[in-house]
């Protein structure tokens, strides 16, 4: 389909360099290199070649969402597509999944989030900033355009009591998610995933000990991705000299059902009950009538 005007393009030279640009009449890219009309670009094909003023080509595409997410503005740390690929596989995010995110950030994850559960599913996205609910929405409408009735994004913090319920996947990017294990339990329904993102060992630590001393959840992972490029030319043939190394740790967990009993469950190996450097299970934020159940005083 040949491009048209307020289309969103990316222009990329063989270098590795992106420039994400919306087509519009009057518009240019403007580059070290010189500059290249936007007129030259309406009408032509994806993969179309173009040159700057100062003769240096470019390849001209409709942008995939790694692209978009990479070169979009941003006012915050974002979730890298290396690790967004990974949530939506091992948290297996579905199309048609009701999804709670805690922390939205510039909107990398709620994009690709809202593109796997489709017009059938749901988005609730909570912050506690204002500024970035409002600078994550912008990024999401500059992508999808003015409709995203899928998405609900709200002013809250998800280590309190949230309204709603029912949700397939839980998704945190928040700095102490094991004080949101109350509202994962308030929401999450039973069989369904939790997953955090950290950028520290010591903050997936203790959201993983967390996970497992509540006793309400199973099949605890936490793990991280690396990525490494290969230099293939003539005979050269060697991984690149930088790697796209550590981002974050992934933390993943599965809701256990709500009918069966804590007792008899086995602790986590050399651990003593407690959790992160609190004391006692009275330190999650519990919703009322978990910490019993949890506990094993009383029923579930």
């Amino acid at each position: 389909m040949p491009f048209r005007e307020n289309e969103l393009v990316i222009f990329a030279d063989e270098q590795g360099h992106y420039y994400l640009q919306r087509l519009r009449q009057g518009g240019a890219l403007h580059t070290c290199w010189g500059q290249v009309r936007h007129e030259e670009v309406l009408g032509l094909e994806p993969g179309c070649r173009v040159a700057t003023t100062g003769r240096k080509a470019f390849m001209v595409f409709y942008p995939t969402a790694m692209d978009y997410t990479m070169n979009m503005p941003r006012k915050s740390g974002i979730i890298y597509p290396k690790d967004t690929a990974v949530i939506l596989v091992w948290a297996d995010v579905f199309p048609g999944a009701r999804v709670l995110c805690g922390g939205v950030g510039s909107g990398a994850l709620l994009l690709a989030v809202l593109r796997q559960v489709g017009p059938a599913g749901l988005v609730v996205g909570y912050d506690v900033r204002q500024d970035m609910l409002d600078f994550a929405a912008e990024n999401i409408r500059n992508y999808f355009g003015e409709s995203t009735p899928n998405l609900v994004l709200k002013k809250g913090d998800v280590y309190g009591p949230l309204e709603e319920r029912d949700f397939d996947r839980v998704l945190l990017d928040v700095p102490e998610p094991w004080r949101a294990i109350g509202t994962v339990l308030d929401t999450l329904r039973p069989g369904g995933i939790v997953c955090a993102y950290l950028p520290s060992i010591t903050q997936a630590e203790a959201f993983h000990r967390a996970l497992r001393q509540s006793k309400a959840f199973g099949l605890v992972e936490t793990l991280e991705v690396l990525v490494r490029e290969w230099h293939l030319e003539g005979r050269s043939v060697r991984p690149k000299h930088r790697m796209v190394g550590h981002t974050g740790f992934l933390t993943f967990a599965r809701r256990l059902d709500r009918q069966l009993p804590a007792e008899g469950l086995e602790p986590a190996p050399g651990e003593n009950g407690e959790p992160p450097g609190e004391g006692s299970l009275s330190a999650f934020p519990f919703q009322e009538g978990h910490r019993e159940a949890l506990e094993g005083d009383g029923e579930r």
